[in-house]
């Protein structure tokens, strides 16, 4: 059975990719390559260059190469961007995705996940959140996946077609094989940027704003590792091939770190003690978001093998040392 993977050439796609080579699926790769790399496309994978947007060639694509699901991660997500280009984000997010479900349904696909994201509930400062927990997102890049969310429940209600929603914390680390990992060069993950500080990419770093409600006065985010994510998704695609209803499931690990504590977990595994700047908060950024996960757990059955900051910045920390050894 063949999976179509929007946007399989970028960080977390990639991974998807290798969870479903893994367990012996084909993968069919969509990118436009505007963010995602040709080399994260392994050669048992089939890549197309194109938009996922583009109805008619989705279409052919799951006609020729027998798609039987589609997992969409093909998005863009930096959430100061949103603000400053709504209407960009709600055309490649949520303009584009309404193509891509089309599609689905003209052909027949009956099983879609969707990549979304912690950012549909806004301000969740008080504890971990459910999947339940009110809707409210503070970002264009938020609303712009809530949509797409509605899109798929309202399709789902008139068509023969099941989803699982994946609503994504922090992503971070790296394949501990060491086959894939972040490679955007100007990335925004908070990890990455340390990262990359701390062997000398970057002058430093900055943390934004110093003043929220949290006991150190950053941001509180819940980090989870990108091959317990793609495991998620092979996990949700598992659930839906065996005739289970659509479902929307937290991914996290239930565990908050300050953008400090995170700052100072990458500066003791580098050894190198980069230089930080204080600058005021970015429009957008909730205080504090942390994933109750219990729903993941129990429906799914999805275990974490990758719970450790530590060792997902040592990822991040030998992924970028790879990256540098590669480029001129």
């Amino acid at each position: 059975m063949a999976v179509l993977v929007t946007g399989g050439a970028g960080y977390i796609g990639s991974h998807m990719v290798l969870a479903l080579q893994d367990a012996g699926d084909q993968a069919v790769v969509l990118d436009n390559l505007s963010t995602g790399f040709r080399s994260a496309v392994g050669a048992a994978a089939t890549f197309i260059e194109g938009d996922f947007g583009d109805q008619a060639l989705v279409e052919r694509i799951i006609a020729t190469h027998g798609i039987t699901a589609i997992a969409h991660f093909a998005a863009k997500i930096v959430v100061p961007e949103s603000v400053a280009d709504p209407l960009g984000y709600y055309l490649n997010n949520t303009a584009k995705a309404r193509n891509l479900i089309a599609a689905a349904v003209a052909t027949g696909v009956r099983h879609f996940i969707f990549s979304s994201t912690a950012a549909v509930y806004g301000d969740a400062s008080g504890g971990a959140v459910g999947e339940d927990a009110p809707l409210a997102p503070m970002s264009p890049y938020g609303r712009s996946k809530l949509m797409v969310e509605w899109m798929l429940a309202d399709t789902a209600a008139a068509h023969d077609l099941r989803y699982v929603v994946l609503r994504y914390f922090n992503v971070a680390g790296a394949d501990p094989a060491g086959r894939a990992g972040q490679s955007t060069r100007d990335a925004t993950h908070l990890i990455k940027v340390a990262v990359q500080a701390a062997l000398g990419r970057r002058p430093g770093m900055s943390i934004f704003g110093m003043d929220y409600d949290t006991p150190d006065g950053t941001c509180l985010r819940d980090y989870i590792q990108v091959s317990d994510l793609a495991q998620a998704h092979r996990d949700a695609l598992a659930y839906l091939r065996a005739g289970h209803d659509s479902h929307t499931f937290n991914c996290g690990y239930g565990q908050g770190y300050s953008v400090r504590q995170v700052v100072d977990v990458v500066k003791a595994a580098s050894g190198v003690d980069f230089p930080v700047t204080m600058v005021p908060r970015r429009a957008g950024d909730p205080p504090a978001i942390v994933a109750d996960n219990s729903r993941i757990k129990a429906v799914l059955g999805w275990r974490p093998r990758y719970d450790d900051l530590s060792a997902i910045v040592t990822q991040a920390l030998d992924w970028e040392r790879r990256l540098h050894n590669q480029r001129p």
